[in-house]
């Protein structure tokens, strides 16, 4: 069984977000050995369920976020992990650093771009960002189905 890590700030938006739409779509394209799992890079929000506006956003669009709990990645699953995936370039920079020299898991940005923060913005963001996360997480299927 392989393993993917989605990694934001707080691990209430963009991560569950992520984590939702890729174990979703790797399941409509029948790869079944792969378990996608969120955190966040601070604490802040451990045991919380994600924001309310972005399982809204998921709602809508036929996705259920109702089991996420918050979580902080630990530097200690980057051997547990066979990918993790930042949601901009400051997480990316923050796992790296706390991985240090000896990261033998591919660390990576989810999407070509980073994924904005949509917490402080309007309800209107969460569904961009959900946009932007569905197509970045088409390319990861492909990339994990082969």
């Amino acid at each position: 069984m392989r393993r993917v890590e989605v990694v934001c700030t707080g691990n209430i938006c963009r991560s569950p977000i992520g984590e939702v739409v890729l174990r979703a779509k790797l399941a409509d394209a029948g790869v079944d050995d792969v378990v996608v799992t969120s955190s966040g890079t601070s604490g802040w929000h451990i045991g919380d369920p994600m924001d309310s506006r972005a399982a809204a956003s998921l709602a809508r669009r036929g996705y259920d976020g109702s089991a996420h709990r918050a979580q902080e990645f630990r530097s200690s699953w980057f051997p547990e992990r066979d990918l993790v995936l930042a949601m901009d370039s400051g997480h990316l920079s923050a796992l790296l650093r706390r991985g240090g020299d000896g990261i033998a898991v591919p660390v990576s940005l989810f999407a070509d771009i980073d994924v904005p923060d949509p917490y402080y913005g309007e309800d209107a963001g969460f569904d961009d960002v959900l946009t932007q996360i569905e197509t970045a997480a088409d390319l990861w299927v492909e990339r994990l189905a082969k």
